[in-house]
């Protein structure tokens, strides 16, 4: 696309295009295509201060009339008409609207909102020619005009329907679009992993024509001290397919498939991650006050203000987070960090959505999967740990309709990608798709965690331990007969509290099992008492799928934890 040509007369417009290309070359990722390079003019031009092209308008007309007054009032009307249209007059849907989008089903409705000039102007939504809602165009946070409305679909059709937004400054048209359930997938990089590099991945393609309903929107890398507005999508709304799949998170699409064979209807999935990123980025500032820090923050809200924000006013249905392995160092505050990054989440998607989006929305994220091949007990363990909030399972108090996928026993030490990005996503999406249908949409008598520990009995020389009230039967592997150097369950022996950051832990055998309990033989603590026990706490705990405990009847694996007696 070649860049207009430079007016000795309007040199205001220049300089307009000059801002779109400095700011679009500016970018991470450039546009390839003329479609990527029309989004991203687009994005561009929402994000210049709107002061700054009402001094550009002023200025053009200035000129306009210094240049027309030597040629007549008719030129002069002409101009000023043209100008009026081109740089006054604007209605615009946000940019996370687009043909083939899925938008959140429900009583609550969605919401579809957009940009205007024309403070005051009706606008009228209508699905398929029949209008369902209007609304007004009011002042917005930032300093501009915008219009908001609510659309509830009224019947059990899902679509595909056209979407029409009309007001007295023309209509806009969304073609293909559906209704079903909207979830954000969202984190660093093993939630950005894409789809090419998963192990089965040309059979993967294929398979997306059996899963159209499922839409995919992929946005753009975009940090920013101050909060955005509006999104710079990379992939606008698409139908699955080789091309829109293969630089897709792999987790969130097999996530959604998971989902869409549940359900049968759209699924709409919004992929906002980067790699190698801390918690403290994508939080807001009123998160991060809830979790006092000395550690000075370099990248606070970054990824907040420019990836989060300008998602708020659509309505979905909940979020799912792979996150944590740059916090490692940190596992006691990542505890208060990640149960408040959901609270505010959750207030503030629903606070700018009017109230559509649940203020207590699902929340599912996966616990850190094994990294390198050794025997560390700092780091990742931990982070695992606080991953829950120090409760072990989810939900608990502190962390409400959360689900968790356990992902320590899937190691890959031989992924091309590092041991830290295992291409096991399937596992990883089956798992947390499983705890979603129990926890975010309340399938009952589902059996979706694997086993964690209700009592402990700790008598001369060894500790037993039933798992879930002695309701789920446990199914130990061959692991689970290794003796003392490779044992994973733990025993701190003190005679008073044992703390994480202990040093000198003793592993210890299982010697029987029930139906659902295991004997630990705690002979190693000689006449010192079993102050604590801990399980799986390890880096990378086991070989693939061979932790020591599983549910008997969903295959899943005990999560790991710690548990003191004083």
């Amino acid at each position: 696309m070649d860049w207009p040509a430079r007016s000795p007369d309007l040199n205001p417009i220049e300089h307009v295009w000059d801002m779109l290309q400095n700011a679009v070359s500016a970018r991470n990722i450039q546009p390839r295509t003329l479609q990527e390079l029309q989004a991203s003019l687009v994005a561009e031009w929402t994000s210049i201060p709107q002061n700054r092209i009402r001094d550009l308008v002023r200025s053009m007309r200035r000129r306009c009339y210094s240049k027309v007054s030597k040629m007549g009032v008719i030129l002069l009307v002409s101009i000023l008409v043209s100008l009026s249209h081109v740089c006054e007059s604007t209605f615009t849907l946000a940019a996370t609207y687009a043909d083939h989008m899925v938008l959140q089903k429900g009583r609550r409705g969605a919401i579809v909102w957009g940009k205007s000039s024309k403070l005051g102007d009706t606008v009228h939504i209508a699905l398929n020619g029949n209008e369902v809602t209007q609304t007004n165009v009011t002042h917005d946070t930032y300093g501009g005009y915008m219009w908001m409305a609510k659309v509830v679909m009224a019947t059990n059709n899902y679509g595909p329907y056209n979407l029409t937004a009309r007001s007295s400054l023309g209509t806009l048209m969304l073609q293909d679009v559906m209704f079903g359930d909207v979830w954000v997938c969202s984190g660093q990089s093993n939630m950005q992993f894409p789809m090419k590099w998963i192990i089965n991945a040309t059979e993967e393609y294929a398979d997306a024509s059996n899963y159209l309903n499922v839409r995919v929107f992929r946005e753009a890398y975009d940090q920013s001290n101050v909060s955005l507005e509006d999104y710079r999508p990379v992939i606008p709304w698409a139908i699955p397919n080789e091309n829109t799949l293969t630089l897709f998170s792999a987790v969130c699409w097999l996530f959604g498939k998971r989902l869409s064979s549940e359900f049968g209807y759209p699924i709409g999935l919004i992929e906002t991650n980067v790699g190698g990123t801390k918690i403290e980025s994508w939080s807001s500032s009123d998160a991060l006050k809830a979790c006092p820090s000395r550690r000075r923050l370099t990248a606070h809200s970054a990824l907040w203000n420019g990836m989060v924000t300008p998602l708020l006013r659509n309505t979905i249905y909940g979020a799912i987070w792979y996150q944590g392995e740059s916090n490692i160092n940190e596992p006691e505050l990542y505890a208060c960090q990640f149960p408040a990054m959901i609270s505010d989440w959750r207030h503030k998607f629903s606070a700018a959505s009017l109230h559509t989006t649940s203020a207590n929305f699902p929340f599912g994220f996966v616990q850190l999967a094994a990294n390198k091949n050794n025997s560390l007990a700092t780091g990742f363990p931990s982070l695992r740990w606080s991953q829950t909030a120090q409760y072990g399972k989810v939900p608990n108090t502190k962390m409400p309709n959360t689900f968790m996928a356990v992902a320590m026993d899937l190691p890959d030490f031989g992924s091309p990608r590092g041991n830290i990005h295992p291409r096991f996503k399937h596992d990883v999406a089956s798992r947390l798709a499983l705890s979603a249908l129990g926890v975010a949409y309340h399938k009952t008598e589902l059996n979706y965690q694997g086993p964690y520990p209700s009592s402990f009995t700790n008598a001369q020389h060894s500790l037993n331990i039933e798992y879930d009230n002695g309701q789920s039967p446990i199914m130990l592997t061959i692991n689970a007969t290794r003796t003392v150097g490779g044992a994973e369950f733990e025993v701190c022996c003190l005679d008073h509290q044992c703390p994480l950051t202990y040093q000198h832990w003793k592993s210890v055998p299982i010697v029987s099992h029930g139906v659902s309990s295991v004997t630990l033989n705690t002979n190693t603590c000689g006449i010192a008492k079993v102050a604590a026990v801990r399980y799986a706490w390890r880096e990378s705990p086991c070989a693939f799928k061979q932790c020591a405990v599983y549910g008997r009847e969903n295959d899943l694996p005990a999560p790991p934890f710690y548990h003191s007696f004083f």
